[in-house]
């Protein structure tokens, strides 16, 4: 698939119909497109991206976002910018899937990075 194939992405669409924990769609050069879900429960786990950004949109769900210690709510069409840096952790504490889609830049994982849970995250 070339580069112009994969530019246009219905990418609520992916996220509101992803069920992995972390799953890949487009790298580029400076910049990653990942979507994720959180299933209730769940969380990312505290982190912190010394050298890059990350900006990340709820498109279903409600859960708390944990930034530099200090926990807010957060929900359906919700952005959270995460400055490098910054410690982070998400949470999902609704009764349903918390699903997003997340922008590293630059980019965080291999491309082609799947992982159907958190469990198998954690071991990679």
């Amino acid at each position: 698939m070339s580069k112009v194939d994969k530019a246009i992405v219905p990418i609520v669409k992916q996220a509101l119909n992803n069920d992995a924990f972390r799953d890949e769609v487009i790298t580029g050069q400076e910049s990653q497109l990942v979507l994720m879900t959180i299933q209730p429960g769940e969380e990312i786990g505290a982190e912190v991206h010394d050298d890059h950004d990350q900006i990340l949109v709820f498109v279903e769900g409600n859960g708390q976002a944990v930034l530099e210690g200090q926990v807010r709510e957060v929900g359906t069409n919700d952005l959270v910018f995460v400055h490098a840096g910054m410690e982070h952790n998400f949470i999902n504490t609704g009764d349903r899937p918390l699903r997003l889609y997340t922008i590293y830049a630059p980019p965080e994982h291999p491309a082609g990075t799947r992982h159907d849970s958190k469990a198998e995250a954690d071991e990679e």
